[in-house]
């Protein structure tokens, strides 16, 4: 049972050597300083142009709550004083006497209160948080290290990544209590740790492993028994002879777990049991997933490398986005996810990638995923880096990598474990000689053996993009294709030797009604101004990215428009237009591809603040051009026009489903209406086909409308023809078109 400390907590804040308070307010649990000096009017909105930077002194400050609770009364129980997120540096003391030292925000900490507190006692609590950043000064650093932006703090620090400035996110190397606080009484006898992994699956039958471990302070063992019901029926009746044991499961015709498009995401209510005699002294309930999982991938250049999911003995075309930051306060991060997921279902993902500059989400979030048939592509949280060697770090790591896989790994929406994002690209970038300088062992070393120990029938990948045994980083199977961000057919996207692309974007600018909403009046027109800089990440006060977003952006609608508009309302619809030509694109080559291209996990779906990014949708849930653009380019069946190629362009009906369909297709010319191709085809299961051609002039401006029926059921695509720069005008009126077939 969980008895809550949340809600309202003194707070004091210490200036860095003041010994006295220089600030008491009230605090809010869960959740973050920056939260609790707006909320008390101390500071302003941090979010609105350039405030946060006013945030950037308390990085050195010392916060220190306080609470009074009362030590439940439940006998025969072990109770747990059980911090969720504890950021960063922190101290517990219960009565003045400290009784926990903790250095990690990113998993749980948990107090054992029975040699602590009596019980019906009332305690006072306090938590003492440090500064983190001056915390990171005691630690040694080697030449060898690096961080982004020369932050090298937070490579010691394990805090998410981001929250020290990054290009989507603003620099808040937070404080705070920033999940759940509460006592927990858990049964001396109780289940410890449930493991089920699916074998071999097909729709016939399947074998499924189950592993256990449970706590009792009984010696002797014989009267104990563990029980699993899958949907209420008994499949598994053991009397162990030891406090951890293992046993098969069979399953005849099982509803198995399909990825999204491909079948139903099938969950069976998995109930473990301990009794103790014929007396239930424990139960855990979670829902499980059968399917088989196999990635291939093949590490070697150009064609010779493979990346390929199987689900259940079938190849699934990966299409998704990227997971960042659901918001800079983390605190928050839960209140968005129920939106956000409707996203991916919304717009036809069966992937989302949880990037590594970011926290380990609630265990919800999987939920979510398995019950909409996403498949989660796991990054630990590390990124952009070369991190510490030395074997504290290493055990801190691995500490950490046991209880995030044990956390998750019964959820079949998982995939796969990634070591990290980027590391291996800032090895490469770095340069190091010999090669055998570039050898990391948190994700050669460390990582795999937690991943080992504790979910051996899932993959692990050392780092996104995983580049080692000396091919280049745009040479192995799978990539991060960002290059020059050029126009988006230019020869570095349409020549990619990727198999799988795991991270491809591009800009657009939002609306001018939501950049309103944080950009002040007098500012908006100023894409130079000191908040339009800020909420492209530009953190002016510590560095200057060497890549600047907005001109970035600017140049992007200047190259397919020829013009660079002084009217913010047509310079975001310029610059969407563009962004939603660009992840089209991105997502056709990757589905014309198909099967020498697996995947495309695009950037990204959701801002974490409101900013200037490759976002399609922004922080306040407005969707850009390129959502619905994508949407239709990643219906499971869906009808594309390939690149020219001599006098004609190829018409292919791609087919993302494990069923074939017939399909009725039509393609018109949007402007003189005129009917360029149309017929009816079969669609033959996980394929594409091409089933025609229309005769193409290369240079020839002009949208052609795609339009095609199944299953009663009407769909849409459409094709922009042509070399930029395009007409403002003409865009215009195409985009009418598009939102009205």
């Amino acid at each position: 049972m969980k008895h809550l400390l949340n809600g309202v907590w003194s707070l004091e804040g210490f200036e860095h050597a003041s010994e006295k308070a220089s600030i008491r307010l009230e605090a809010i649990v869960p959740g973050n300083i920056e939260l609790d000096l707006f909320r008390n009017g101390i500071e302003p909105d941090p979010f609105f142009g350039e405030n946060e930077y006013l945030y950037h002194k308390y990085e050195n400050w010392k916060w220190v709550f306080t609470k009074h609770f009362t030590m439940p009364c439940e006998h025969g129980s072990d109770a747990f004083l059980v911090f969720e997120g504890l950021n960063c540096i922190a101290d517990v003391l219960i009565e003045g006497r400290t009784v926990s030292h903790t250095e990690n925000a990113l998993i749980p900490h948990e107090i054992n209160l029975n040699d602590i507190c009596e019980t019906g006692r009332e305690y006072e609590l306090k938590v003492v948080l440090h500064s983190a950043v001056l915390h990171a000064r005691n630690f040694d650093y080697p030449v060898s290290i690096t961080a982004c932006e020369g932050s090298d703090e937070y490579t010691h620090l394990r805090m998410p990544p981001h929250s020290f400035g990054w290009d989507i996110m603003p620099r808040f190397p937070s404080a705070g209590m920033w999940r759940d606080v509460y006592i927990e009484t858990r049964p001396l006898r109780r289940i410890d740790q449930t493991y089920f992994a699916t074998r071999r699956a097909n729709e016939y039958s399947a074998d499924l492993v189950f592993k256990y471990r449970f706590i009792t302070p009984d010696a002797d063992l014989a009267s104990y028994r563990i029980v699993v019901k899958l949907d209420g029926q008994i499949c598994f009746d053991s009397k162990p002879r030891f406090i951890s044991g293992e046993g098969s499961i069979r399953i005849d015709q099982p509803r198995l777990w399909w990825p999204r498009g491909y079948g139903e995401a099938n969950l069976y209510r998995a109930d473990t049991e301990l009794y103790a005699g014929d007396t239930l002294v424990d139960s855990k309930t979670e829902y499980i997933g059968i399917r088989q999982l196999h990635i291939v991938h093949k590490i070697a250049a150009g064609d010779d490398g493979e990346f390929l999911i199987l689900i259940n003995g079938c190849k699934i075309l990966a299409k998704g986005a990227n997971w960042v930051p659901m918001d800079a306060f983390h605190s928050r991060d839960s209140v968005r996810y129920e939106k956000a997921i409707e996203l991916f279902v919304q717009s036809n993902c069966n992937i989302v990638r949880f990037w590594g500059g970011n926290v380990y989400e609630k265990e919800e979030l999987y939920s979510l995923c398995d019950q909409n048939g996403l498949m989660v592509w796991q990054d630990f949280a590390m990124a952009c880096a070369v991190y510490p060697q030395d074997s504290s770090f290493l055990k801190t790591i691995y500490d950490e990598a046991v209880q995030v896989i044990r956390k998750y790994r019964n959820h079949p929406c998982l995939i796969l474990w990634c070591g990290d994002n980027e590391v291996d690209e800032t090895y490469s970038g770095r340069a190091y000689t010999p090669l055998a300088n570039c050898y990391n062992a948190v994700t050669r070393e460390t990582l795999p053996q937690a991943a080992r120990e504790n979910d051996p029938y899932r993959m692990f990948l050392p780092s996104s993009p995983y580049i080692s045994d000396g091919v280049s980083r745009y040479d192995v199977p799978e990539q991060h294709n960002w290059g020059p961000r050029a126009y988006f057919k230019d020869d570095f996207y349409r020549l990619t030797k990727a198999h799988f692309i795991s991270e491809c974007g591009y800009h657009g600018c939002p609306s001018p009604v939501s950049l309103a909403r944080f950009i002040p009046v007098e500012e908006l027109a100023d894409r130079t101004s000191g908040s339009w800089r800020a909420h492209s990440s530009e953190y002016s006060l510590l560095f200057k990215r060497g890549l600047d977003r907005n001109r970035l952006m600017a140049d992007q609608v200047k190259l397919m428009f020829g013009i660079e508009p002084d009217s913010l309302e047509q310079f975001s619809f310029l610059s969407q237009f563009t962004q939603a030509e660009a992840k089209k694109f991105f997502i056709e080559r990757a589905r014309i591809g198909k099967w020498r291209r697996t995947g495309l996990i695009w950037w990204n779906m959701l801002d974490g603040w409101p900013q200037i990014s490759d976002s399609v949708v922004d922080w306040y849930f407005e969707k850009k051009r390129a959502f619905n653009a994508i949407s239709r380019v990643q219906q499971p069946i869906c009808v594309m026009l390939d690149e020219v190629s001599g006098w004609k362009q190829d018409v292919i009906l791609g087919n993302d489903s494990r069923k074939d369909a017939f399909v009725s297709v039509k393609l018109q010319d949007a402007d003189s209406e005129e009917t360029l191709f149309s017929g009816e085809f079969c669609s033959p299961a996980n394929e594409n086909t091409v089933i025609g051609s229309i005769d193409a002039l290369p240079g020839k401006k002009r949208l052609i409308l795609i339009t095609w029926a199944y299953g009663g059921s009407k769909y849409k695509n459409h094709h922009l023809c042509g070399f930029p720069p395009y007409s403002p005008e003409d865009a215009k009126r195409w985009a009418q078109i598009i939102d009205e077939v």
